[in-house]
């Protein structure tokens, strides 16, 4: 094994600021329309993400030991470490690129890809769990699509429900506002359930690499701890370019179908964490959207909005792949 005390520092500081960036980057996909609807003003709800981010992190590990092992065996790279540095280099400068620009683009995309990419790059392709990888990688399609169609189903039922029901509009969408409330906390719990443990497992991946752990199925107290405490901080300083995105930009959002997008996206990514498979937050809340107002019109959506999401959907995953491989390589030359 290749690595040092620096090293291992510099993945778990890496590692860290990743889940800092993943909680301000993923805070609007949580919070974007309790915002936009004025369920919530946007100081509490970003608090309430933040904690509620916090306690999800504590709660589950599975996808954590999923990131940890499934993708490549860390036991057996000789490189491991600036592997995982390679990846979280990556991983931070997709963030920060897409969080500029205000594309609600997927972290979970981003790390699976730059992990793969470093590998690739580091011992080949053999090296490389494929059934591992595969099973990782139809979550990451199937959930968003998933989110799409229960989303839209979901509307339909209740557009469906209501009409037969003599309440004034106003009075739906108030009674509704208040139920946000509790998605918004669910949403922001689920959250924290599987994108927080993305951190962890890279973690543990560095540890077992340097032969300072022996299982990745083991996830430190430590690990948890500084994970859901930095991606719980993240979400504190919110992510306001997004919030704009998803909040506003895909769909005009009300109480009642914003309050189905956070209970449909949050059941479904709360069943992949059950599942302990890593599923992108932000292409399941955004693709819930956008199932909830097709189920109003299809000329609801902004379907340019949704075309750059889906396309950013399908590019994160090869490019960071891209740049961990390059990274990787200029690292091999010094260490």
């Amino acid at each position: 094994m290749h690595t040092s005390f620096p090293l291992i520092v510099a993945v778990v500081v890496l590692a860290v600021s990743f889940d800092f960036i993943n909680g301000f980057h993923d805070t609007a996909n949580a919070i974007a329309t309790t915002v936009s609807t004025k369920a919530l003003p946007p100081r509490i709800a970003i608090v309430m993400a933040a904690i509620m981010n916090f306690v999800g992190a504590l709660t589950f590990t599975g996808v954590a030991k999923t990131i940890g092992g499934k993708i490549a065996d860390p036991a057996k790279l000789e490189y491991g470490v600036l592997i995982v540095l390679a990846a979280l280099l990556a991983s931070i400068f997709w963030n920060l690129v897409t969080w500029w620009y205000g594309i609600p683009s997927s972290s979970s995309h981003a790390l699976i890809g730059s992990i793969v990419g470093a590998v690739f790059a580091s011992a080949g392709g053999q090296q490389i769990n494929w059934s591992g990888f595969s099973e990782i990688f139809k979550a990451l399609i199937l959930s968003p699509i998933i989110a799409l169609v229960a989303g839209y189903l979901l509307m339909s039922l209740f557009y469906f429900l209501f009409r037969k029901v003599a309440t004034p509009p106003s009075k739906v969408n108030r009674r509704f506002r208040y139920f946000q409330i509790f998605t918004a906390a669910l949403q922001s719990f689920t959250h924290g359930t599987n994108d927080a443990q993305k951190a962890m497992g890279i973690i543990v991946f560095a540890l077992v690499a340097a032969d300072l752990q022996a299982d990745a199925s083991v996830i430190p107290f430590w690990v948890q701890l500084i994970c859901a405490v930095s991606m719980g901080l993240g979400t504190s300083v919110g992510g306001w370019r997004i919030i704009k995105t998803v909040g506003g930009k895909i769909t005009k959002i009300e109480p009642i179908n914003g309050a189905t997008a956070d209970l449909t996206s949050s059941s479904i990514i709360f069943t992949f964490t059950q599942l302990g498979l890593p599923v992108s937050s932000t292409h399941v809340i955004s693709s819930a959207i956008m199932g909830v107002g097709s189920a109003k019109r299809l000329k609801s959506v902004n379907w340019g909005v949704a075309k750059r999401i889906v396309i950013t959907w399908f590019i994160t995953l090869p490019i960071s792949a891209v740049i961990s491989a390059i990274i990787y390589s200029i690292l091999h030359l010094f260490f």
